[in-house]
């Protein structure tokens, strides 16, 4: 990692977020060796020294698809993420009060796993590993006062320890998350829609092994899902995402925790035995929300700042990811003289990820819906395509590789 101070403050790359999209990026980008890059991130951040796991009952995770790990691979950086990822080797669907079920296995899939579970502590320490070992610029502390646009660059004024200065970078990429405030500074509007559900996650002990197994439990009040955990200190623990309406959800957070359980071992049943114990819960309300634009000449936008998803599937990370690694091939299949800001290619990025990007924000949302619909007739025919998808391999299997991420555009899963 390069200090700013050693730099003339002229990047050909600046990443606004240090979060796990913009780290993931830098380290693809700075892997070509050809690029000056820059990340700026609000908190105050410590790379030094090899990553450290705080184990935690309560550390919150995020589930990796087989897309994921194939560009982690390529990174080099998987085989550490792994050590503390928990695979999973079945997906257990079900409509909750109904006939319909279907199992996807990662074995019929032709993988080693359908996806994986890990912390996200652990996760975001292997990146910063990897960025502190690269040449990368990267500076916590920061605040973006100012972005203009110029000819030849983006011109930022930002504030670095209380230490005003200014970054000239040929590209500029928004990786700040949802609500972005440089969107927001750049006048990029965002079109959301609120779902009126909050999501309620907490990690769960078990009084029996998962075996693997995730479960997607839909319910006439919203989705909930159970993801398999390593165990922590000889107790079998999943991660819980709870979707409910907002009312409900506030009920919910509000109660002590012997109410919690039992009324997440009513919504869910016993196919995982008895809840023993709930960590800590967080409640966030849901939205599905899009930057009207992606890209402009010397911007990119990425991450939560460009599309923000329901929960259900788990596919938020995942695409972010896929996006930026398409981002990171357009950008070295550019000649060595070409301005890494130019517009052309930028709009080529955009054109190779339309098409999963608007796929899996409509499979989300559409999940989302039909399963939240009580009619008996539109009950019946969700439950006849489980069933038909529980009979029929082939239809298994393309929501299996759809999960995973695999086929997608702009990836390569060789």
């Amino acid at each position: 990692m390069i200090p700013l101070a050693d730099s003339n403050h002229q990047f050909d790359i600046t990443i606004v977020g240090g979060g796990m999209v913009g780290l993931s990026l830098a380290l693809l980008l700075a892997a070509q060796s050809r690029w000056k890059v820059l990340v700026l991130e609000s908190k105050a951040i410590s790379a030094e020294g090899a990553p450290q796991y705080s184990a935690s009952f309560d550390a919150r995770s995020t589930a990796l698809s087989w897309s994921s790990r194939c560009i982690f691979q390529k990174m080099g950086i998987w085989q550490k993420i792994s050590q503390h990822a928990q695979d999973i080797s079945s997906i257990h669907v079900s409509d909750r009060g109904h006939f319909g079920m279907t199992r996807l296995e990662a074995e019929e899939a032709g993988v080693d796993a359908l996806g994986y579970v890990v912390e996200n502590s652990w996760l975001g320490a292997v990146l910063m590993q990897q960025v502190s070992e690269a040449n990368i610029c990267l500076k916590g502390d920061t605040a973006i006062n100012a972005i203009t646009p110029k000819a030849d660059s983006m011109q930022l004024e930002i504030d670095i320890e209380g230490q005003q200065q200014q970054i000239d970078s040929k590209l500029l990429v928004v990786a700040d998350g949802a609500d972005s405030a440089c969107g927001k500074m750049l006048g990029i509007n965002q079109h959301s829609k609120a779902y009126n559900h909050s999501a309620i996650i907490a990690n769960i002990s078990l009084d029996q092994a998962h075996n693997k197994v995730a479960y997607e439990r839909f319910t006439d009040q919203g989705p909930m899902a159970l993801l398999p955990l390593k165990d922590f200190n000889n107790s079998h623990r999943c991660a819980l995402v709870w979707t409910q309406p907002t009312d409900q959800a506030q009920q919910l957070m509000a109660v002590d925790d012997s109410a919690f359980l039992e009324a997440l071992q009513t919504r869910f049943g016993h196919r995982l035995g008895l809840f023993k114990q709930v960590g800590e819960r967080v409640s966030y309300p849901l939205a599905l929300t899009t930057s009207e634009e992606q890209v402009r000449r010397r911007l990119v936008v990425v991450g939560n700042a460009a599309h923000s998803l329901h929960p259900v599937a788990g596919q938020g990370f995942n695409l972010s990811l896929r996006d930026i690694e398409c981002l990171s091939q357009c950008l070295k299949n550019q000649p060595q003289i070409t301005d890494v800001g130019a517009l052309e290619p930028l709009l080529g990025y955009q054109k190779q990820r339309d098409s999963d990007q608007r796929n899996t924000l409509m499979f989300t949302d559409n999940l989302s819906k039909l399963f939240g619909l009580t009619s008996p007739a539109i009950a019946l025919g969700r439950n006849s395509g489980l069933l038909m998808m529980n009979l029929v391999p082939t239809l298994r299997n393309q929501f299996a590789h759809f999960g995973m991420g695999t086929g997608q555009s702009g990836v390569d899963h060789g």
